[in-house]
């Protein structure tokens, strides 16, 4: 079948409980948490466990996605999204409660099949000539529409002159999770895809990953910031502390995440 346009495929938000020994899942703040962050936050929420027996119900979808069900009244009480364009769309409409705090910056990463084309200081140049040649059958972003990670790897598409050939071979996950599990299917050539998920998904492995400088992306940044909701009690206020810790902060750099105290370059 021929195929226009990009192909949209979405799958609903999934949940990762961590409980107390004793304890149940309902005992602990539900936190809303964009997708990219699912490796780093579930390893996050593992060590705030161990040090504290506070569990945390942690919800992943594009950060989009989670800022129209918190809009519809969704409980949550704790959202991290992967830029701060969402996080201010809530404070303006009073959804949230205190001060936003940035905890990471976001790395856009490229991920290809092995040799598609040369590991370069211009990875986007590299891809423009695998298209030219044809090389390139199907390529993968999250959708830019919801996820920040598929409105910088469009942003970054788009400064580099691509984003009309490519778009026809746009394969386009609900949230950046998804685009990554798309990265790994036969007949995926190439992905713009969180570094922290691709990591998580040992890409590296099956194909080569190329990191992209924020510059290749200008008009979006990926300034990723939590900020507490209405329904927040003090669990979540301890949580979120916890977030903001030396130990916390050591994790997200662990899983690809910059310091938020770094500017991205």
């Amino acid at each position: 079948m021929t195929r226009s346009g990009p192909l949209i495929l979405f799958v609903l938000a999934t949940v990762g409980l961590l409980i107390s020994p004793g304890g149940s899942a309902e005992e602990g703040p539900l936190i809303a948490a964009a997708a990219s962050t699912r490796s780093a936050l579930e390893d996050v929420a593992g060590r705030y466990l161990e040090v504290t027996g506070e569990s945390v119900r942690l919800v992943f979808a594009s950060s989009g996605t989670l800022v129209q069900q918190i809009e519809n009244g969704a409980p949550f009480e704790l959202f991290l999204s992967a830029n701060e364009d969402y996080v201010l769309r809530l404070a303006n409409a009073g959804w949230t409660r205190g001060v936003p705090v940035n905890y990471a910056h976001g790395v856009l990463a490229l991920f290809s099949r092995p040799g598609l084309f040369e590991l370069s200081d211009d990875p986007l140049a590299e891809l423009n000539h695998a298209l030219n040649a044809g090389k390139v059958k199907r390529f993968v972003i999250a959708n830019p529409e919801h996820a920040p990670y598929g409105s910088a790897a469009r942003a970054a598409l788009r400064h580099a002159g691509l984003w009309v050939k490519i778009k026809p071979l746009l394969l386009v996950g609900a949230n950046a999770g998804q685009a990554v599990q798309y990265s790994i299917q036969a007949g995926v050539d190439a992905a713009l895809v969180p570094l922290s998920l691709a990591q998580a998904a040992a890409l590296n492995r099956i194909g080569d990953l190329q990191l992209l400088p924020a510059a290749t992306y200008p008009d979006v940044l990926l300034r990723q910031q939590m900020v507490m909701l209405q329904n927040s009690d003090r669990a979540t206020l301890r949580f979120f502390e916890y977030l903001q810790s030396a130990d916390a902060q050591a994790a997200f750099r662990d899983h690809g995440l910059k310091s938020p105290s770094l500017s991205p370059k």
